[in-house]
């Protein structure tokens, strides 16, 4: 097929990237792609799902990688993938040279591994610059569960109706499972032998760069992990603290150690991002020069700076966020045209351990093993959100009281950037508006 075709089937089956922003994928489908990326470095702590997957579908996944190659011309086909992965690296090694384009990177256990800007750097070389996309320099990056879901949409002629959650924390048996889009957490958790505490409190998407939900918040195609921590756990105590206060701490006790500069890993690579300058900045409400401030939009949002560098527990990553959606709403753009620094003679000895990340958090007790069901769960009720995706919200095409089948098309892709979205489950329509379909099984 040619690139076109293959756009079309991505799209038409509602696939985005599921392991970040869930950015639509046809859009990857670039003939200017000179190298195409497959991550499986599991970004946050963890999480367990991708390796699991390309531990047992590692054929069909490398089949559907090289196909994606051929059909947009790139020259290498790279798996990005953490060396201390052995199951998943010698069931990849077991059928590899079938696939004569793709090959093997190993990386390190380090965070953010998985931001594709360190992949990319990692695997190739080479430095998308602040604020650019990966095919500027002739590489397109795929997430390992998303290139399965081209799997499904060619082989089996699926659409993208469930998702892969890893379940960990204060729960009776982590695991990883596969539910429909739209199932709620707290039916996720019940998925996992149910919370061992009172009060939980549901983290989606990792310790590093999730975020709080309520129970009945639902599962979307970008939704990674739930971890199920006690609202006493330091964390979740960071995770609530109010901007207005971090700033008067930063004001008070912020001494200016670089430390979260340093350790940056967008600054290690030439991104004009010092956490350092900003927090000085901000805290004196020193507005002489705007860099510390529209510099923000450079940040990647890991949270290393505030979550493992910073000696005072200060939070400059979420104070760059409240800064950084302050400028957009104020209509202030990116800085255009800006060229990376030469990366950093210190960037290879100043990377973040995952073991000794997960001790700093308070999580160490809780990388356990969490085996994967594939199988998809039954649940009886679905919300599933219309804007699961970076652009314009699919648009509803039932009404309430219809009934769907599942993988039937429920919300047409909007004009723009968009893709459609399908029924997880069979059902009645309970509500369609411009947010939302609620299906229930009937």
């Amino acid at each position: 097929m040619d690139s076109k075709e293959l756009s079309k089937i991505i799209k038409d089956n509602g696939i985005v990237g599921a392991g970040g922003a869930g950015f639509p994928t046809y859009m990857k489908i670039d003939e200017r792609a000179q190298a195409i990326l497959l991550n499986c470095a599991e970004c946050e702590p963890l999480l367990k799902l991708h390796r699991q997957l390309l531990q047992r579908h590692a054929e069909e996944i490398l089949e559907t990688f090289q196909l994606v190659a051929d059909t947009v011309g790139a020259e290498r086909a790279i798996v990005g993938i953490k060396e201390e992965y052995k199951d998943t690296v010698a069931a990849l090694k077991e059928c590899i040279h079938k696939f004569p384009k793709v090959s093997l990177h190993l990386l390190d256990s380090v965070y953010p591994m998985g931001d594709e800007v360190a992949l990319i750097y990692e695997a190739t070389g080479k430095v998308v610059r602040p604020g650019g996309l990966p095919i500027e320099e002739g590489i397109a990056v795929f997430n390992v569960e998303t290139m399965y879901n081209i799997h499904k949409a060619l082989v089996k002629k699926e659409p993208v109706a469930d998702k892969l959650v890893t379940i960990v924390g204060e729960v009776a048996s982590p695991v990883t499972i596969r539910v429909p889009l739209g199932t709620s957490l707290e039916k996720c958790v019940d998925f996992a032998g149910g919370a061992v505490i009172k009060n939980p409190v549901f983290l989606v998407g990792g310790p590093m760069m999730g975020n709080i939900r309520e129970a009945a918040f639902p599962v979307t195609k970008t939704t990674n992990a739930v971890l199920v921590l006690s609202e006493e756990h330091p964390l979740i105590q960071k995770k609530k603290l109010n901007p207005a206060i971090g700033l008067k701490r930063a004001a008070s006790a912020c001494c200016q150690c670089q430390m979260c500069t340093d350790l940056c890993p967008r600054h290690a690579l030439g991104h004009p991002i010092e956490p350092h300058k900003f927090m000085r900045a901000a805290a004196n409400r020193d507005f002489r020069d705007a860099n510390p401030f529209v510099n923000t939009y450079f940040c990647s949002s890991c949270g290393l700076c505030e979550l493992y560098s910073c000696p005072q527990g200060l939070s400059p990553r979420s104070l760059m966020a409240e800064y950084k959606a302050g400028l957009r709403n104020a209509g202030v753009k990116p800085p255009a045209g800006v060229i990376p620094a030469p990366v950093k003679e210190s960037r290879e000895y100043r990377k973040a351990p995952e073991e000794r990340l997960e001790a700093r958090l308070g999580l160490s007790a809780y990388d356990r093993e969490a085996p994967m069901d594939d199988e998809v769960k039954k649940v009886n009720t679905v919300t599933i959100l219309l804007s699961q995706h970076i652009g314009a919200p699919a648009r509803p095409v039932v009404s309430e009281g219809d009934m769907v089948a599942r993988g039937q098309m429920i919300a047409s892709a909007a004009d723009g950037l968009s893709v459609p979205i399908h029924a997880s489950i069979s059902g009645k329509v309970m509500k369609a508006d411009k947010n939302m379909v609620v299906l229930a099984a009937v």
